[in-house]
């Protein structure tokens, strides 16, 4: 191991937890690469510390509104977990640590009990192998079905291959520190996930999500 590489292994073991633009604080998972990785795989995909996610005012007191709170799915019978890890907490990505529904397109789905504010969520897809998922969308409405008062807060499908519509936001690679999406406040009582399959293959794989507001 060269001293480049011991430098970032040892602030990877010291770093147990992250601030998003000095707002917002979450705990982290230790990384596990479980694949020789690939100099140039993520070439062109959106990076978490670029500066270019736009963070508005957030109250200086938000919880995680999504912990234990009620989950659907589009799949009723994941392939493998239950979607109950989906916000137990634990984001270690290894083996009975996420969910894997079917393939193609999928969604989960948060009620959050009450009509909240919400100022960011923050998504753990598979991260023990490099890649990037395909349309991963976020929706924000009132409506458990998702039918009418629809906000979309992030959408990277830039070919409507969804058929929800095309996003503007970029691709982005998948790490131990998830991604965080800044949603400035919106109003709404269920939060749904899309997904559409990875550089990997066509399934997909749900580790932890984190919704803050209040």
């Amino acid at each position: 191991m060269n001293k480049k590489c011991r430098a970032l292994f040892c602030f990877i073991l010291g770093l147990s937890s992250v601030s998003f633009a000095g707002l917002l604080k979450t705990g982290l998972p230790l990384e596990q690469l479980l694949e020789t990785p690939n100099p140039n795989w993520d070439k062109g995909l959106e990076n978490l510390y670029n500066g270019k996610i736009k963070w508005s005012q957030m109250p200086e007191e938000v919880n995680n509104l999504a912990k234990n709170k009620k989950i659907t799915s589009s799949d009723d019978f994941p392939l493998l977990g239950e979607v109950n890890f989906i916000n137990d907490g634990e984001k270690e990505t290894g083996e009975g640590g996420y969910v894997e529904p079917g393939p193609s397109i999928q969604w989960i789905q948060f009620d959050l009990e009450k009509q909240s504010k919400i100022y960011a969520i923050i998504l753990w897809y598979y991260h023990g192998s490099e890649r990037a998922y395909h349309d991963v969308i976020a929706q924000i409405s009132n409506d458990p079905e998702f039918k009418k008062g629809v906000t979309t807060v992030f959408n990277n499908d830039y070919d409507n291959s969804s058929k929800l519509g095309k996003g503007q936001d970029k691709v982005y690679k998948e790490t131990f520190q998830g991604w965080p999406i800044a949603v400035s406040g919106k109003e709404g009582q269920n939060v749904r996930l899309y997904s559409n399959g990875s550089i990997s293959g066509e399934m997909n794989h749900y580790v932890e999500v984190e919704v803050f507001g209040r």
